[in-house]
């Protein structure tokens, strides 16, 4: 969840800080960034902005405002609560560093977050390893998965295995399909068909 909380304080700090760096997710999922931020009082902010794309030093796009997240970014604010930006029906190409922009009411009075939180969005593999007597199933992601998922397994469309082992073993040869899911997303089937 992206709530920014922001804080007051009586000096001259300006800060964003991420609860996190890097989420690794999955591609067709929804993910949910958390930050808060901390300005000097006297200030009164204006504007807040989540952003990936910069087109000059001044040039800022919100990800409200940017096409690649039309219809998939939902981003609350309130003076009590914060902010919250959620992305949902992730992309492999929505993999990018995300950050946390605030402007005030006074000249200069504008900070961003740097480094941002890296979002590493990836899709289901299975990969295969055969022996003369068996085979086992992997359910793969180019990056680790955050949260420690539960993996279920499907041999034929039924599930025959749930727990949190990206591994399923399969003791003699068979020609049925096979399929890993993560958080209700499937990886595509596959079958060790002669």
């Amino acid at each position: 969840m992206s709530n920014c909380v922001s804080v007051v304080l009586g000096k001259n700090v300006w800060s964003v800080t991420y609860t996190t760096q890097s989420i690794c997710t999955l591609k067709g999922s929804t993910v949910e960034l958390t930050c808060s931020y901390t300005y000097p009082s006297g200030y009164t902010v204006t504007t807040t902005l989540w952003f990936t794309k910069i087109y000059n030093e001044e040039n800022y796009v919100s990800l409200l405002d940017d096409p690649d997240y039309k219809d998939r970014v939902k981003y609350l604010s309130n003076k009590t609560n914060g902010h919250t930006l959620t992305i949902t029906d992730l992309r492999e190409s929505d993999s990018a560093t995300y950050m946390f922009r605030f402007i005030t009411d006074q000249t200069g009075g504008k900070y961003f977050g740097s480094p941002g939180v890296t979002l590493s969005v990836t899709d289901l593999q299975v990969k295969v390893t055969t022996t003369l007597l068996s085979m086992t199933l992997t359910c793969s992601t180019t990056c680790t998965l955050t949260d420690n998922p539960s993996y279920i397994w499907y041999r034929n469309s039924k599930i025959v295995q749930e727990d949190s082992s990206p591994s399923y073993s399969v003791y003699f040869k068979t020609e049925d399909s096979f399929y890993c899911a993560v958080n209700g997303i499937n990886s595509p089937a596959v079958c060790e068909c002669d």
